[in-house]
């Protein structure tokens, strides 16, 4: 089966942004990464004509939530906000025929009790409209994620599974974040999917740092510290879409899908 596969673009026209790298799907943000505002539809015609011409054209699209959203929380300022962006971009996601939106699994203070942040994603999840999937996103940083190591991401899925609603709450692994959190990648779909059940989403990122560093700076496919055929082992296991966040605009980014499906198709 064909690999279906796309990048993180610019926001205004990922239709033609997919186009552009021969791919069949956009992720992009709506709005601001690295504000509260809530989210915009930049495409000309707005919502509606975004949603008819992906749907026409075959590309799927997916929402990168903003980046200040940390719903696990312990701060009143931070985590009641963070739920009510991260509705808005549902509500928003959905209305533009997303197929998810992603968003990082947060992260405490380091003396804060984790058991408290695993309950406000509880919390969040059971207050929330799914009229998409939500797809959390592992981390790479902080030893008080709740989505950086193994253990944080069992105890996430154990806080949250019975408010999840079956198929409304799903996983995106991302291979950068995982590596850099201290994961091997030749073994991290299995023990995830052992986990959670499901891969829904692939972030294919190579690592500009090194193995259980914290660091999530992404590179380009085979410049990193990743070593390729692991990376590439990971996208044929977890048989998910894949969306890579890899530097270079078009260029760059194309020769980064180009890869991959030689890798795996």
């Amino acid at each position: 089966m064909p690999l279906h596969i796309g990048a993180h673009v610019d926001q205004e026209d990922p239709i033609a942004e997919a186009r552009a790298r021969g791919a069949t799907l956009s992720q992009f943000f709506l709005g601001d990464p690295q504000s509260y505002k809530g989210p915009v539809v930049r495409y000309a015609g707005g919502a509606a004509a975004l949603k008819a011409d992906a749907a026409a054209a075959g590309i799927d699209l997916y929402v990168h939530a903003p980046y200040p959203i940390n719903v696990a929380s312990l701060n009143n300022r931070i985590r009641i906000p963070g739920r009510k962006l991260l509705q808005q971009h549902l509500h928003m996601a959905a209305e533009i025929g997303a197929k998810g939106v992603i968003v990082h699994g947060g992260h405490l203070g380091v003396d804060e009790d984790a058991a408290t942040g695993f309950d406000n994603w509880r919390k969040c999840v059971d207050g929330l409209d799914l009229p998409v999937p939500l797809l959390i996103e592992n981390t790479a940083g902080g030893d008080n994620a709740m989505a950086r190591r193994l253990e944080a991401i069992g105890r996430l899925w154990d806080a949250i599974g019975a408010a999840s609603g079956g198929d409304t709450v799903g996983f995106c692994l991302d291979t950068c974040h995982a590596h850099a959190g201290g994961n091997d990648l030749r073994t991290v779909v299995d023990q995830v999917r052992s986990i959670t059940g499901r891969i829904d989403l692939v972030h294919a990122n190579d690592s500009r740092d090194a193995f259980d560093s914290g660091a999530d700076r992404h590179t380009n496919l085979g410049s990193g510290h990743i070593d390729g055929e692991a990376l590439a082992e990971v996208i044929r296991a977890a048989a998910a879409p894949v969306v890579c966040e890899t530097p270079g605009g078009p260029e760059g980014q194309s020769a980064d899908i180009a890869w991959l499906r030689s890798k795996v198709d």
